[in-house]
């Protein structure tokens, strides 16, 4: 650590609040930011701001964009032609961060259309394709605290790289020794020399007008009323336009319509979490709004509150997911327009609850590991087949409808749901009314996630003993219900009760799940964006309140397994 420490302060052109941070910093301190360089995974990289190897800044990102320069030279014969996408949301620096990876590509010769303003995640999946670019770079830390930012990457079809890919610019991000002598080119020279064309709002509207075709009653009289919050981040401008441009009365939530790093108005800028509708609730109740919408800072997650017998309720992801599902598949249906090999793609911890409505429509529905970038890559799977793509999602308020876009797409899902709404306000029904009827007629489904928050180096040690703990537990039973599977997708295998194991065709990942009887199951899996282990735990019943007891008893006994794990995972209980 000391020996780097030093190499830090030894450079003269070194940055002086960064400079100043370290000669400031306690031993404690020193030993987090210097401890191991900052991950820079198969989804990108996110951390805390700050000096230092395991900290965000314009440093380590250089050399996390030099390996994506990198990458690009040596898998795109033209990328010099193509050049990249990059856009950036409200976040700390995250301006600045863009320039740096215009400088670090210039240095390959490789031009930027860089976004003028911050721009959500999707219009950047969609420049990608729109451009014919090489690759796409986003800046963003999604919805992690204020304290954080992040880079995620993106092939030419503006999905976000698959493993195989992803360990490729890995490899040559680590065969960096120094990152001070990473090659750039000035932010001010690259424009001069021709490397950075700027993308105006001409790109947002031409993605509108795409967006608008995900609408199954586009022409029906407009007649539900919106409050929206892009709760301070990138989809201010564009999820409003989206919205008005198709006949919405919309209420904004003016505090929240601000770009503010900080994110001052709100405790986490995450529209999973209800606590982030305070505000959008206090509009909702003064307007009489039917629903609420929010999106998180870089804009491809979307969460719902929807007014019903005087109150707001909020949906979960998979209840979206569902009612989406259910939506389109019977407005195809109606339409004539419902194809033979339509398919679906969720991922291995969302409720069955969707693919059980688009099984009796005769659509298929698959699976995939956490994170869109493996929907992304079956998108493309399928353009060359008779299958035809109907919808993404995912349990954590990500959905795509339409695949011009190859990530989350918040404003695709913000202008579905007020669609929906719409059609449902005209029969006199409600979001909620339309989910009830969904849960008569395929069962009570209901689903909860677990956070247990493990930050630093101590933290990443528990995760770790606790995966190893329960990939050796032997858990027969649950709450009465029998063992139907163990999937570890660590080895690739699944293990049947009878003691037959199968391979599991996946790309290897830290993850287990636990299958057990009547359609109830939990998976635990390390986040790889956030300091955190999730659980995940869903469950079918004859009603939700019996759903809702059998997740609390599943909850109660996973956390009493874990605070009896040892702290050297020497004693594994069998």
């Amino acid at each position: 650590m000391r020996k780097e420490l030093e190499h830090w302060l030894n450079q003269k052109d070194l940055d002086d609040a960064l400079r100043d941070e370290l000669e400031s910093m306690s031993e404690e301190a020193l030993e987090e930011a210097f401890y191991k360089p900052l991950s820079f995974g198969t989804g990108g990289m996110r951390g805390i701001l700050g000096a230092g190897i395991n900290r965000m800044n314009k440093y380590t990102l250089r050399k996390a964009a030099y390996g994506f320069g990198r990458y690009l030279s040596e898998t795109y014969p033209d990328a010099k032609e193509r050049g990249v996408a990059i856009a950036y949301d409200n976040r700390h620096q995250s301006d600045v961060f863009a320039k740096v990876c215009v400088e670090v590509l210039a240095a390959f010769k490789i031009p930027s259309f860089l976004f003028e303003n911050l721009r959500p995640t999707p219009l950047l999946s969609y420049a990608v394709r729109s451009k014919n670019a090489c690759g796409g770079i986003m800046v963003t830390a999604s919805h992690n605290p204020p304290n954080y930012n992040g880079f995620k990457i993106y092939d030419e079809d503006g999905c976000q790289l698959i493993p195989k890919e992803a360990d490729k610019v890995i490899e040559y991000v680590n065969q960096v020794e120094d990152l001070f002598a990473i090659e750039t080119v000035s932010f001010d020279t690259a424009k001069e020399q021709g490397y950075v064309t700027f993308l105006d709002r001409t790109m947002d509207t031409e993605y509108l007008q795409r967006v608008a075709e995900v609408q199954c009653q586009k022409d029906l009289k407009k007649i539900v009323k919106v409050v929206f919050t892009p709760l301070h981040g990138a989809s201010r401008e564009i999820g409003l336009r989206s919205l008005v441009e198709n006949g919405y009365e919309v209420i904004p939530v003016e505090e929240q319509m601000v770009a503010d790093a900080n994110f001052t108005t709100v405790k986490s800028p995450n529209p999973e979490d209800p606590k982030a509708f305070e505000y959008a609730l206090k509009y909702g109740q003064k307007h009489q709004a039917d629903i609420l919408i929010a999106t998180d800072p870089d804009g491809d997650r979307l969460g719902v509150a929807v007014y019903h017998q005087k109150d707001y309720h909020f949906l979960t992801g998979n209840q979206t997911g569902a009612i989406f599902i259910a939506y389109l598949l019977s407005s195809l249906k109606e339409q004539n327009k419902l194809p033979e090999q339509g398919v679906i793609y969720n991922t291995i911890v969302t409720s069955d609850f969707g693919a059980s409505i688009a099984k009796t429509y005769g659509v298929r529905t698959e699976s995939t590991l956490t994170g869109f970038k493996f929907i992304g890559e079956q998108m493309k799977a399928i353009e060359a087949t008779p299958e035809q793509f109907l919808m993404g999602y995912e349990e954590s308020y990500g959905y795509v409808i339409k695949d011009f876009v190859r990530d989350k797409d918040s404003i695709q899902a913000m202008l579905l749901i007020a669609d929906i709404a719409n059609a449902l306000k005209h029969q006199s029904k409600t979001l909620i009314d339309y989910l009830n009827e969904l849960y008569e007629s395929y069962g009570a489904y209901r689903e909860d996630l677990i956070n247990i928050v493990l930050e630093g180096k101590v933290g990443e040690a528990k995760i770790h003993r606790i995966m190893d703990y329960f990939r050796t537990l032997e858990m027969g039973h649950c709450d009465g219900l029998k063992l139907a599977a163990k999937e570890d997708y660590q080895s690739l295998i699944r293990t049947l009760p009878d003691g037959i194991q199968e391979r599991m065709e996946y790309p290897p990942s830290n993850v287990l799940k636990f299958i057990y009887e009547s359609n109830t199951w939990f998976v635990l899996r390390p986040s790889g964006t956030e300091p955190k282990l999730k659980i995940y735990i869903a469950v079918k019943s004859t009603t939700i309140e019996a759903a809702d007891q059998r997740i609390n008893t599943i909850k109660e006994t996973l956390l009493k397994i874990i605070e009896t794990i040892p702290e050297k995972n020497e004693e594994v209980k069998k």
